[in-house]
């Protein structure tokens, strides 16, 4: 009896857990349509200004400038390269944290003068705990990115490089490649890496191009506004991938759990069986017990 009590017990439990696991997915559901929904109302905004720094860079190929790489003339053996860390403020999540976070420590092992800055309570957590030293964390902004919290940020980020505190910037965040995979990604910010060919496309068209008042003004204007994007759109991202994780961790413990009560049922129907089945034997032994001695009575008589 007490081993059929002990399987009820585990399957309430498991029952109960599983109300959880189900609400977290259906939270991770609902809110990942809204992150999706805000990156696609403003992703056309920030591919217009990526489209404007490739236009500076393929008509200013010769530019000395700060914000572009060219322009970069410390030695790196005395570069500061600062991280921008993005990781999750809760757990279960499935590998999200995880993946960033070891990526991360390979990367600071390149470098011997780094800066590290944190997004998330779990990034926090894991380079504490290992002594990792953390210039700057910003709170408040895993779990509710937006342009405010990504423009703070890139305020701090643009004023350590043009103060010279910090000659890179790279940014470690996810990035959804389907429903079903996340992928981490670095990307490196500042200064600005030059892609385009030499020479200028086929397919661009020959216009003329001014800058007004100045080609420094406009790209110091321009540069700014491209990062603040570029940090927004990796904010909502990595937002998206960790509800992604989130609902796919929620949806195996589901299936797990699916997996285990039907197990534990039939271990409990095998178990209420034998004790039925225990049940009848002492019924029928006491009725036969009880026939035997009527008969003896009668036999006595």
């Amino acid at each position: 009896m007490s081993h059929i009590k002990e399987i009820r017990e585990r399957i309430n439990s498991i029952r109960d857990t599983q109300k959880i696991t189900n609400a977290m997915y259906l939270i991770s559901s609902t809110k990942l349509r809204k992150a999706q929904k805000d990156l696609a109302a403003t992703e056309p905004y920030f591919y217009g200004m990526q489209a404007m720094i490739e236009r500076l860079q393929r008509h200013l190929p010769d530019i000395q400038n700060p914000y572009f790489e060219s322009g970069s003339t410390v030695p790196e053996d005395e570069k500061v390269v600062g991280y921008l860390v993005i990781t999750a403020d809760k757990g279960l999540a499935g590998a999200y944290n995880h993946n960033v976070l070891k990526l991360t420590e390979k990367e600071l092992g390149k470098h011997k003068k780094t800066l590290l800055f944190v997004v998330g309570e779990l990034g926090r957590q894991y380079f504490e705990a290992r002594h990792v030293p953390i210039d700057e964390q910003f709170l408040y902004t895993a779990q509710n990115p937006s342009l405010h919290r990504s423009r703070l940020i890139t305020l701090r980020m643009i004023d350590l490089f043009k103060t010279g505190k910090m000659h890179e910037l790279h940014i470690v965040y996810t990035a959804m490649v389907n429903k079903m995979e996340s992928e981490v990604m670095m990307e490196q910010l500042l200064p600005l890496k030059s892609n385009i060919p030499l020479g200028i496309p086929i397919d661009v068209i020959q216009e003329e191009f001014m800058l007004q008042p100045s080609p420094e003004a406009v790209i110091d204007a321009v540069v700014p506004n491209c990062t603040n994007g570029f940090i927004y759109s990796a904010l909502v991202e990595s937002f998206c991938s960790e509800q992604n994780s989130r609902m796919i961790a929620m949806q195996n413990a589901n299936r797990s759990a699916n997996e285990i009560l039907h197990e534990l049922q039939i271990e409990y129907n095998r178990a209420r069986q034998a004790m039925i089945t225990q049940e009848i034997t002492e019924v029928c032994s006491g009725a036969r017990a009880q026939r035997e001695r009527k008969k003896a009575a009668n036999a006595r008589r």
